[in-house]
């Protein structure tokens, strides 16, 4: 165990893990790509990942210490898989930290951006954001923005019941993105 340590592989937190994978399994919901113009390239795939994490992450702030320990474990998580999904992809060893580095930041600025649209009450701004994120490989449809707009609204006032007991041990769960088609209409 120490080696492994030693030569730089983390063991990670199995709860962190199964929460990390929930969110991969809900960004790669097919209905967001194939209904909702969410293109399914490198960049669409990232920022629902990042849309996903985010709900979380934002729920874990509100939850003390404890959720600022999980935020870190599922942000190395995320990063950790970000880094080896790149050299699986060919990405050359020198390359591979500097483009971690640029998702880092993206990462970042989404979280940030994503929590301005959300704390101003703002659709105005949330809809600019996924359009400039989410929407970045294309240009959306303006009812594909606000059905996932309010499916983002929506699982943060979900997300509120979570406990930190739910969420280390996986006991959570994202709503259908299909649930927003009425609220659009």
């Amino acid at each position: 165990m120490k080696l492994l340590k030693f030569l730089g592989f983390k063991n990670y937190d199995n709860q962190v893990l199964s929460l990390y994978a929930s969110i991969i399994l809900q960004a790669r919901t097919e209905s967001f790509y194939s209904l909702y113009g969410v293109p399914d390239t490198l960049n669409g795939r990232f920022d629902l990942i990042t849309l996903h994490m985010f709900i979380v992450l934002r729920r874990l702030k509100d939850l003390g210490d404890e959720g600022v320990k999980v935020s870190q474990n599922l942000f190395d998580i995320m990063f950790a898989d970000m880094d080896r999904n790149m050299r699986e992809m060919g990405v050359g060893d020198l390359r591979v930290g500097k483009k971690v580095k640029a998702l880092a930041t993206a990462f970042y600025g989404r979280i940030k951006s994503y929590d301005n649209g959300i704390a101003g009450l703002n659709d105005e701004t949330l809809v600019g954001c996924l359009k400039r994120n989410l929407f970045l490989d294309t240009v959306p449809n303006e009812e594909h923005v606000l059905i996932v707009m309010n499916y983002l609204v929506r699982e943060i006032k979900a997300s509120k019941n979570w406990t930190i007991a739910d969420i280390k041990t996986n006991n959570i769960s994202f709503g259908s993105i299909l649930e927003n088609r009425v609220l659009a209409d």
